[in-house]
């Protein structure tokens, strides 16, 4: 018997289990590694009791493999998978993708467009009147009205299209498993109304006592000043139960769930994972490759980029697990027989924020940036425990060299005044390149993003030199840099584009804006608003504009010669045009 959990009725008849309590349809291949959330939910509520199922990327075009498994006795759960259906299925322009990094050998086609409403749907055409919870990225960034970039208009939400009956929004352990007791004590999946971290569609708004009430469905896809509206207390409110109203009844949010104490995140990962893909795939899923040998140390965010979805899906509040815990992994990764002796990274949404705390007596607060404009002065910087975790783990007997290539905050690591994290950082956790994200240089730009100014990535950049020459170790930064932004103009492209010049570092990619839902920065795309301000913001939005953006952050790209030409040409800038250090292109 394999350590996997059942995908057959063989499997099932071998455990000797007649009947599941949860089966998990997920879009991802079947993969047993706590970088993949269907593993990570489907441990925890085995972990307490439950038996637990999976079906892997069914075909959907029938309910034959929905019915894999059987009738299960508590209900369905429904995960489009670690990234948004529609991201992994298309490029920001919109064009199809031609792998899919978490299927077999990279091969496309193994899932739907809009994922969680078609499995929701055939499950229904199956089973009929059986509870359905969704969750994950998809179903989280989605619970409420939402712009659609790939249809251009404003869907409602997900709860409402997929006819779900309860959605887990956020790290969903805990609800999940709130959500099972109620439903093995009796509970009708109707009435489970109460737990913090979900929502749930309701004809009428009786059994809601307190609540504040978002602009409609109808308000919000008639004015675009009621969708701004609406996001940011969406974004912003985690004290109210919020309610949205529709044509035929209501959504209803009740708060987020408390993220799990530190304790309870050790458990997660403690679980008996096995930190592979499952035997029946012939061909290995990339996506693991590329976190098989990596160690999650952190969740939440306090950055709050624009772009990012992770304050609006996480939450800020940073929470971390014990040295103990990752240096445990740490051992257990040595034992297996791939292992180099190579931990690929040990962090998280953000790497280097393992301990940071908001000392706040009130609480977090959800009205400002920790970090931007300048740090929050209820912000504790604390690099001093991932630096002895760091060293724990290097020091781990089988471990030749520790990395660290989730993001890394520069700003906030200017903020160790000691220095010693980016000597760390240069001495042993770099292999000949660290990536990081200035993003753009334009002061409006980074105001609008959330970053910061493009002088605190310079001064890093001179500490990381000089921590990198003490060293003796040629290494670099390579930056990554964003067209398209919302309030991002051609000229701003060009500075941007003058600033590239003048570093004498070309980027080998050129990163342009995808409007997916659940950031700040698609608000303001769909809407032309800042809704933090009210103020109009230029949304570059013709194919020819964004095509000028992004050739202009690759100038000297043969292929981009004319394009950016005639940028220049549009935005007044000839003066680049001709021969010389300063000029981008020849005449």
């Amino acid at each position: 018997m394999n350590g996997f959990l059942p995908i057959s009725k063989a499997d099932m008849a071998e455990r000797g289990i007649g009947q599941l309590d949860f089966i998990l349809v997920t879009g991802d291949a079947y993969v047993d590694h706590p970088s993949f959330a269907h593993a990570i939910i489907s441990r925890y509520l085995s972990a307490h009791g439950y038996s637990v199922g999976i079906i892997a990327q069914p075909a959907w075009k029938d309910i034959g493999d929905f019915k894999r498994l059987g009738r299960p006795r508590l209900g369905f759960l429904i995960s489009a998978g670690n990234m948004d259906s529609m991201v992994n299925l298309y490029s920001v322009t919109k064009h199809r993708r031609a792998r899919d990094l978490y299927s077999p050998g990279g091969k496309a086609g193994k899932r739907p467009a809009r994922s969680t409403i078609v499995y929701a749907k055939k499950i229904r055409e199956a089973y009929g009147n059986i509870p359905i919870i969704i969750g994950g990225i998809e179903a989280s960034l989605r619970r409420f009205a939402h712009y659609d970039y790939w249809d251009n208009t404003v869907r409602p939400s997900i709860l409402v299209e997929s006819g779900a009956d309860l959605l887990v929004y956020g790290m969903g352990e805990r609800p999940i498993v709130e959500i099972a007791e109620a439903l093995d004590g009796g509970l009708a999946v109707q009435d489970i109304t109460y737990i913090n971290g979900t929502a749930y569609s309701a004809p009428n708004l009786k059994r809601v006592y307190e609540y504040k009430s978002l602009p409609s469905y109808k308000q919000v896809i008639s004015s675009k000043a009621s969708y701004a509206k609406a996001f940011m207390t969406e974004m912003r409110d985690r004290k109210n139960t919020l309610v949205q109203e529709y044509d035929k009844g209501f959504v209803v949010q009740n708060i987020p769930s408390e993220p799990l104490e530190q304790r309870e995140l050790d458990f997660v990962y403690s679980l008996p994972y096995m930190r592979a893909a499952h035997p029946i795939y012939q061909q290995p899923v990339p996506a693991l490759e590329e976190v098989r040998f990596s160690i999650t140390a952190t969740r939440g965010c306090i950055g709050a980029c624009a772009f990012c979805a992770l304050y609006y899906h996480q939450g800020k509040d940073v929470t971390w697990r014990s040295a103990d815990s990752i240096v445990r992994e740490a051992e257990q990764l040595t034992a297996e027989k791939d292992f180099k002796g190579y931990i690929h990274d040990v962090g998280g949404p953000t790497a280097n924020f393992y301990g940071v705390k908001c000392i706040n007596p009130k609480g977090r607060c959800s009205t400002r940036r920790c970090l931007t404009p300048e740090k929050c002065k209820f912000l504790k910087e604390n690099h001093g425990e991932y630096i002895r975790l760091l060293r724990r783990i290097r020091a781990v007997k089988g471990v030749k060299r520790v990395f660290i290539r989730s993001g890394i905050r520069y700003d906030y690591a200017l903020l160790d005044k000691s220095g010693e994290f980016i000597r760390e950082l240069a001495a042993h956790h770099v292999s000949g390149q660290l990536k990081l994200a200035p993003e753009h240089v334009s002061e409006e730009v980074l105001r609008l993003m959330g970053k910061p100014g493009i002088e605190k990535y310079q001064r890093f950049c001179q500490k990381f030199r000089a921590a990198s020459q003490h060293a003796n170790r040629k290494q670099y930064v390579l930056p990554y840099f964003m067209s398209s932004h919302p309030g991002c103009t051609l000229d701003n492209a060009v500075q941007l584009a003058e600033f590239i010049r003048d570093t004498g570092f070309m980027p080998e990619q050129a990163q342009d804006f995808y409007p997916t839902p659940g950031t700040l920065a698609t608000c303001m795309y769909y809407t032309g608003i800042d809704p933090e301000t009210g103020k109009k913001v230029y949304i570059p939005k013709t194919a020819e504009e964004k095509s000028m953006q992004r050739a202009l952050i690759q100038y000297k790209a043969p292929k981009n010669r004319t394009i950016v030409k005639k940028a220049l040409h549009k935005a007044g800038r000839e003066d680049l045009i001709g021969h010389g250090k300063r000029k981008l292109i020849r005449d």
